[in-house]
This record gives C-alpha cells, sequence and structure tokens, in this order.
C-alpha cells in the first residue's frame, strides 16, 4: 500500500476537546477512525476514546497481516465499543450514559470499507467531485430525505445536531455498512466530525480536496471550518488519506509506503486524552479517566 495521511482536531470554541481521531496500519490494511463524544465531564471524551482505542486494539490483534472479512470486523468493533461504553457507565453508576458518534474507514486490497453512526462522515472523493458519502443519523436529514425541508434549510435547522444513533446510550446502535469500492490513484478518503464539515461549503471541500494533497488541503479547510464556527463553534476533526499506486515510484517522505513492512508489524497513531486540552480537569481526573479506558478496552479486547 501507499498513501499520504493527515489528521488534526481542534477545541473550536468549547472548553475542552471530545472529538478522538486515530489510524493503524500493518503491511496489508489500513485503519482510519473518527469519533465524536457526547457527555458531561469527561464522560463524552471517554466514550469517544473507548470508540476509537477498542476498534484499533481489535485491528492490531487481526490485521496481522489482513482481516479475514473487513466490513464483519467493522461491524465487530463497533458493536463492541458500544458494549463496553455502555458498562462503563453501568459500572460507574452513571446517570446519563455516554455516547459517541463514529465512523471508520478500512483499505485493504486497494478497495475501501467503511461504516459509522452517527453524523461524523465519510467522503470519498475523485476527480474533484464526492463520489460516495456517509449518510447522517439524524432528524434533519431524514426531514430532507422526506422533502420537508433542503439541504439549505438544514444547514441552520435548530435541531441539526440531534442524532438518534450512536454508540453507548441507552439503545443499540445503527450502524451502517457502506464500500467496497476499488480505490483509484489521487483518491482521497476524508473522515470527519460534524464540528468540521458543518460550517464548511461543499463546493469548498471538494475544490482542495480534489486539488491539493491532504496535507495542505485539511489544514486549509480546519482553518475555514474554524473561522465559519466562530467563537461557539464546535469541536472540529479531520482525518485523510491520499491514495497512490503501488506501482509508481516515488521520493516523497510524506507517502507511506507499507510494501517492506514485516507482516507482523503494525504501526498506530492515536491521540490520548490530554489535561492540557481539557479544560477544568486536573492531571488525576485525566490520569483516572485513562485508567478506567484501559479497563474497559482490556474487558473486551480478545
Amino acid at each position: 500500500m501507499k498513501f499520504t495521511v493527515y489528521q488534526d482536531s481542534r477545541t473550536g470554541g468549547r472548553k475542552y476537546n471530545q472529538d478522538r481521531v486515530g489510524y493503524s496500519y500493518s503491511r496489508n490494511a489500513l485503519l482510519l477512525i473518527v469519533a465524536d463524544g457526547m457527555g458531561g465531564h469527561l464522560h463524552g471524551e471517554v466514550a469517544a476514546q473507548i470508540a476509537v482505542e477498542l476498534v484499533i486494539d481489535q485491528f492490531q490483534k487481526k490485521a496481522l497481516p489482513a482481516l479475514d472479512d473487513p466490513q464483519r470486523f467493522l461491524l465487530d468493533a463497533f458493536q463492541r465499543a458500544h458494549e463496553a461504553i455502555y458498562h462503563y457507565a453501568a459500572n460507574h453508576q452513571l446517570l446519563e450514559i455516554p455516547r459517541t458518534t463514529c465512523v471508520a474507514a478500512i483499505v485493504q486490497d486497494g478497495v475501501g470499507y467503511w461504516t459509522h453512526t452517527g453524523d461524523s462522515r465519510l467522503y470519498l472523493i475523485r476527480g474533484g467531485r464526492i463520489l460516495r458519502q456517509t449518510r447522517d443519523h439524524s432528524k434533519v436529514r431524514k426531514l430532507v430525505e422526506e422533502g420537508k425541508i433542503t439541504p439549505a434549510e438544514a444547514l441552520v435547522h435548530p435541531e441539526r445536531n440531534k442524532i438518534y444513533s450512536c454508540l453507548g446510550g441507552a439503545f443499540p446502535p445503527e450502524i451502517d455498512i457502506g464500500g467496497r469500492i476499488t480505490l483509484s490513484d489521487g483518491d482521497t478518503l476524508l473522515l470527519c466530525t460534524d464540528g468540521f464539515w458543518g460550517p464548511l461549503d461543499e463546493g469548498d471541500m471538494t475544490h482542495f480536496l480534489g486539488a491539493f494533497p491532504v496535507l495542505f488541503a485539511i489544514p486549509q479547510l480546519m482553518d475555514r471550518a474554524e473561522l465559519a464556527g466562530g467563537k461557539f463553534g464546535d469541536n472540529l476533526t479531520a482525518l485523510g488519506i491520499n491514495w497512490h499506486d503501488d506501482a509508481q515510484e516515488t521520493d516523497d517522505d510524506s507517502v507511506v509506503s507499507t510494501q517492506r513492512l514485516d507482516q507482523n508489524t503494525i504501526t498506530t497513531h492515536v491521540d490520548p486524552i490530554d489535561a492540557k486540552a481539557a479544560a477544568d480537569f486536573t492531571e488525576d481526573d485525566i490520569e483516572k479517566a485513562i485508567a478506567e479506558i484501559q479497563a474497559a478496552i482490556s474487558k473486551y479486547s480478545k
């Protein structure tokens, strides 16, 4: 495999960042994942962190050097993360179960697969246009599809942030499985939270991601989304790759090539909860949360 990858996550106008993002790859498989946590006093962060770390944990165990069934892997990993968050809440006798949206993608044998729950999105951009896009599990998306409001009205609808499916919470999640599409040289896969895609003009997104590499395009779009969100803007997170043809030689240091990796090697990049980025929480709060996350992951790591 050959790809260029870039990720960024910002607090926006919020006190702390409940988004989480990460990626992991073996010689023959690549996992990308983004989560947007919901719930007060570290619980949203914990839900999102459990989802990201548990899915990556499962990938690390099963993608050496490739997954048997990428779509089944994603579905099982999401369900396992949902159960881990639910039992975390039960074990801590929380009055409200933490929740998180989640979108994840696998690239294996040059084929993209993805799954999501909530309104964090995946876009596949080819030739300057959106070839594939996930469907939000939100009330306004249903209203648009029913013809009751226009897409423009959905962007400013008072219930635009309400979703009906997520990991965690009191009800089983609706998990959409998509993908099984062969990637072409130059394709861009983008995973992002609603704090990123919400404030952006879709034309700007496709222009930047279609014309420029993710290393340039995503920072530019993050700046635009953060500026448009303003002082009350949401957390915003984006993770993207440019896919490259294996046959093409390149001296570009930014291009990841897995061809020479040992089949038992896994490379992972995921940011933990950071006390400096979580205003109003002490380092003891963060350390306790991290310990609880590891305990939850350990229970469901098989």
